[in-house]
């Protein structure tokens, strides 16, 4: 009788080695329905908002900072005692544009000037073409954007947002 059955001996084998096979696929297909994105932690949104305020307080500049996440909802917005009543919604607009466009605000501004085949990015409700609106990124994947407000010219509010990111990239990175 034991050598009537011996023939089904590798039947476990098979059933497991099915069973591979029918699920990598569902695994697959699941996975091409599915995104994963990274995104700032509240907590490094708030160490970006304080570098970029201390980068331009080292400047003597007080200015209005805001750090949106990905899809430019805010995180955080700190605005030093000095700086203008307008500065915080400027930066938020800012750091909004460029996530949105995925472009640093001082490129778009150069892009979008009147006679520019991307002029009309203007008329985008909430979007603030000038300078000092800067993408943040970790591992080459967006993860926010920083908006700065207060300084006499977008340059220097770009140069704040992006001394901070180099100051904690190692931390974004990590």
């Amino acid at each position: 009788m034991r050598n009537r059955f011996r023939h089904f001996a590798f039947l476990p084998m098979l059933a497991a080695a099915s069973l591979a096979l029918l699920a990598a696929p569902q695994a697959s297909v699941a996975e091409e329905h599915l995104v994963t994105s990274k995104s700032l932690s509240p907590e490094m949104a708030l160490k970006l908002a304080r570098a970029t305020m201390a980068a331009c307080r080292k400047a003597s500049l007080q200015v209005a900072v805001a750090v949106v996440d990905r899809s430019g909802v805010m995180q955080v917005m700190l605005r030093d005692r000095f700086a203008g009543p307008h500065t915080p919604e400027t930066a938020r607009r800012k750091a909004w544009t460029a996530v949105s466009f995925r472009t640093d605000t001082t490129q778009m501004a150069a892009n979008t000037k009147a006679g520019m085949e991307a002029s009309g990015a203007r008329g985008v409700t909430g979007a603030l073409m000038l300078g000092g609106g800067v993408m943040v990124r970790a591992g080459g994947a967006l993860v926010g954007g920083v908006g700065v407000s207060g300084a006499p010219s977008g340059k220097l509010d770009e140069d704040c947002a992006k001394t901070a990111i180099a100051e904690i990239q190692a931390d974004l990175d990590f």
